[in-house]
């Protein structure tokens, strides 16, 4: 349904943006939207080869920004691609994975707590304000441009403020604009080749490009992204895989700076362990705090290590957040071009889906609309908890907190528990699924036993106890 409504949006919109623009390029799509398109503007796109739910296409920058236009849809809907060859030949290619996220562990408490205390609100707002102030960071303009290397002067100055010079920074230049991406990299001390990457995308767009202010969309994930570093940076954080941050160029008209990214460290054979986008994190438009899209274009198995690590680090008590599940249903941001390539990607997103920031790709997407940071600071109490944990440390700065362990074996259609050092009875089981829907809820178990969990797909899964005094203890577990 959701599908039908968005082609018959694409009708709606047809010719009112960009109109002007009658350029050619090629790009990959969702099919049935390639096919609205077409139905729509029949000499303004060529539909050129189309595999499973993906069209390759040859079509006009009035026409593809069709659907780019209705200002209640996420991002572009489209990917740029440099030739036909290249579309056609992206949407034929079976990528793997090569990591399995049943390998990620929780195991670095109070250092993770540590740096949640440190996060600051205040500091989010003022690189929103930054970025805002711009006036417009469409990718065609010097302002887009600038914002890339003033961001770089930042995360330099916090680089510099925290005594480090193992922090090194890239201005990546691209084939499909004039803007600029930029990376900051952590160099791992003990598997460098391995990478752990949070990402967004620094420009911004309405049917006015030189009035485009993109507070939320996207100036709220750079600034969630810069209050990462600056506290990793603060606490004197040294990983044992790489980190790198990414800000990129032209999210808004077809992902480029990130697919020409992706694609180069695809080519490479880079290790990317995992990737987490951030893109609008300011707006509180749900009940929950945080909506993990779940579509065919995030990994499910990257998701269900956020809801682990929300449900360890984020259950209760000072740092406390929320969390659901929705789902765009087609590339709508820089993950998509991660996942493309068989990478574990993830997309967590400020509300859901239909509730998220109506003031998008217009004039009116200043800070204002949100009035202050704190929804954007739980994003970026996420984004530590992710690079900490899959990226680790290779050095111990603190002590870790002791913990009840729990130990999990599938066999025979139960699940066998056991939590070590856990106080009198425990209070409740929620398992959870990658659509954070809590799928199976038990209480007053023993601290050791079985669950009849027949009624399973196979899949991975969160085991969610609380113990007596309502401490979480969490684990993923796998059923085949």
């Amino acid at each position: 349904m959701k599908k039908q409504i968005y082609s018959l949006l694409i009708l709606m919109v047809s010719g009112l943006l960009f109109a002007q623009e009658n350029d050619w390029f090629h790009a990959t799509m969702y099919a049935e939207n390639a096919q609205a398109l077409k139905d729509a503007n029949p000499d303004g796109i060529q539909i050129l080869a189309t595999n499973g739910d993906q069209s390759a296409v040859y079509v006009k920058e009035d026409v593809a920004h069709q659907l780019h236009g209705n200002v209640v849809i996420h991002g572009p809907g489209f990917v740029f691609k440099k030739s036909e060859q290249e579309a056609i030949s992206f949407i034929q290619q079976n990528f793997q994975r090569a990591y399995d996220v049943m390998d990620f562990t929780i195991t670095e408490d109070a250092y993770v707590q540590e740096c949640l205390d440190m996060v600051n609100a205040q500091n989010i707002e003022e690189t929103i304000l930054m970025l805002e102030d711009f006036g417009t960071r469409y990718h065609q303009r010097a302002e887009a441009e600038q914002a890339i290397y003033d961001l770089r002067d930042k995360w330099q100055a916090l680089a510099t403020a925290a005594n480090r010079t193992d922090v090194s920074f890239e201005v990546v230049e691209h084939f499909g604009t004039p803007m600029p991406s930029l990376i900051m990299t952590i160099e791992g001390a003990e598997q460098p080749d391995e990478y752990v990457i949070i990402g967004g995308h620094a420009d911004s767009i309405t049917q006015f490009a030189s009035n485009a202010p993109g507070a939320d969309d996207n100036a709220s994930g750079i600034a969630t992204i810069t209050e990462v570093i600056r506290v990793l940076l603060d606490n004197n954080y040294k990983p044992q895989k790489t980190v790198q941050f990414m800000a990129y160029a032209a999210e808004e008209i077809g992902l480029v700076g990130s697919d020409e990214i992706a694609e180069d460290y695809f080519n490479d054979n880079k290790n990317v362990v995992a990737y987490v986008q951030f893109d609008m994190t300011n707006y509180n438009g749900s009940v929950q705090d945080i909506a993990i899209i779940q579509d065919n274009y995030t990994s499910g198995d990257l998701n269900i290590f956020l809801i682990e690590l929300m449900e360890h680090y984020n259950n209760t008590g000072t740092h406390a957040l929320t969390y659901t599940s929705s789902a765009c249903n087609y590339a709508c941001s820089d993950h998509a071009s991660w996942k493309a390539r068989g990478y574990l990607a993830s997309f967590p997103f400020e509300a859901r889906f239909n509730d998220s920031n109506p003031h998008i790709h217009t004039t009116g997407d200043v800070y204002s609309v949100s009035g202050d940071s704190n929804h954007a600071a739980k994003f970026t109490k996420l984004g530590l908890e992710f690079i900490i944990e899959v990226a680790k440390r290779s050095t111990l700065s603190t002590s870790e907190v002791s913990k009840p362990s729990v130990s999990l074996v599938v066999n025979n259609k139960e699940l066998i528990y056991e939590i070590s050092s856990a106080s009198g009875k425990i209070k409740s089981l929620e398992i959870i699924d990658t659509s954070a829907r809590r799928v199976l809820s038990k209480s007053n178990l023993d601290a050791s036993g079985k669950v009849n969990i027949s009624v399973l797909p196979a899949g991975v899964y969160v085991a969610a106890f609380k113990d007596a005094q309502g401490k979480s203890i969490v684990k993923k577990f796998l059923v085949k």
